[in-house]
């Protein structure tokens, strides 16, 4: 691209106009509906005057290649990405490598102990002591079920929209971090350990000011 000038732009200023100003993120999961879905309910919850100031991308992968993933997707356009990895402990043995690995390598982590339903239930009060994915998951599906007469589905592509009507997303932020604390506190920080709790918060709460702020 040329200026009126005659001088012709570089590569570096035609990449900083196209820079959204709050942010281009770039989150990479290992699920094909679940945290997916929730994560492409976010994204479209961005208002529409916005949406080219904050962008959210969404791919999957498998699990032992989260970090890798997402290293190599966010060094084809340093300049506007943020770089998440959004997973579950389940029954991943390397849990706390990988979150290890994607620190220091400049990714942030949105995990879950046991499974992302302990931070849907955050949306409906306080986290309740699930220690394994399927009781989890079934206790939350029994919670969503009293707060909105349906059945819960992991394959909810509304699922995020759900939460938000159903529940109260700025009390969820609030319980979660409150459980972090709690179980950092009583782990030594070993995300492995701290069940339950989540990071998802973090990811949502950043977008959501940035929001707010506009």
């Amino acid at each position: 691209m040329t200026e009126r000038t005659g001088r012709r732009k570089t590569r570096e200023e035609l990449l900083r106009r196209r820079v959204p100003e709050l942010g281009y993120y770039l989150v990479v999961t290992d699920t094909k509906d679940t945290e997916k879905n929730y994560m492409n309910g976010l994204r479209d919850s961005i208002p529409e005057k916005l949406k080219g100031k904050l962008v959210v991308k969404v791919s999957e992968t498998k699990t032992d290649r989260l970090v890798s993933e997402a290293i190599e997707a966010a060094s084809l356009q340093p300049q506007y990405r943020e770089p998440w990895i959004i997973f579950d402990r389940d029954r991943v043995n390397n849990f706390d490598q990988i979150i290890k690995e994607a620190e220091q390598n400049g990714v942030k982590t949105g995990w879950s102990n046991p499974c992302i339903e302990i931070w849907f239930s955050a949306y409906f009060g306080i986290i309740p002591g699930y220690d394994d994915s399927v009781a989890c998951c079934k206790g939350f599906a029994q919670k969503y079920q009293r707060a909105t007469g349906k059945e819960y589905n992991k394959s909810d592509i509304r699922i995020y929209s759900k939460l938000c009507r159903y529940g109260n997303e700025e009390n969820a932020i609030k319980n979660a971090n409150d459980k972090y604390n709690e179980q950092n506190e009583k782990c030594n920080g070993k995300p492995s350990e701290m069940c339950p709790c989540t990071t998802v918060y973090r990811l949502v709460k950043e977008i959501k000011e940035k929001i707010s702020k506009e």
